[in-house]
């Protein structure tokens, strides 16, 4: 029964991944809810699972005419540098934090989307 709920989760993930949305808000949440993983352990499993994912859209979204690659240093050297910080960070940081910051994240992240939406909607 595991194996079908991490498929779900893996085929959820990977269609919000490759639409460049960001499968890890629906894999690390499924992880640790549904499967009792923990949040250190999920939030990793996220990373290891999106380099795939990127690996095999990229080049989707470069035929397509999505990929805009000028100026890209000056967003990956930034972001690799920060990564790196965060992530030390994130090991560092109790269990109970790393949830309560994801979930602050999720929940900003929704507030954004219904704000986006209700304009949408207005301007129709």
């Amino acid at each position: 029964m595991a194996f079908l709920i991490y498929l779900a989760v893996g085929l959820l993930a990977g269609i919000l991944g490759g639409m460049g949305m960001g499968g890890g808000t629906i894999l690390i949440p499924a992880l640790t809810i549904f499967l009792g993983v923990n949040q250190h352990v999920a939030q990793a499993t996220n990373v290891i699972a999106f380099l795939p994912m990127a690996a095999l859209v990229l080049p989707a979204h470069k035929k397509n005419g999505l990929l805009r690659t000028d100026d890209v240093w000056e967003i990956v050297i930034p972001a690799l540098i920060t990564t790196v910080l965060a992530g030390l960070i994130m090991a560092a940081l109790p269990t109970d934090v790393l949830k309560k910051l994801f979930g602050i994240f999720l929940v900003a992240l929704a507030v954004k989307q219904l704000f986006s939406l209700v304009t949408s909607f207005q301007k129709a």
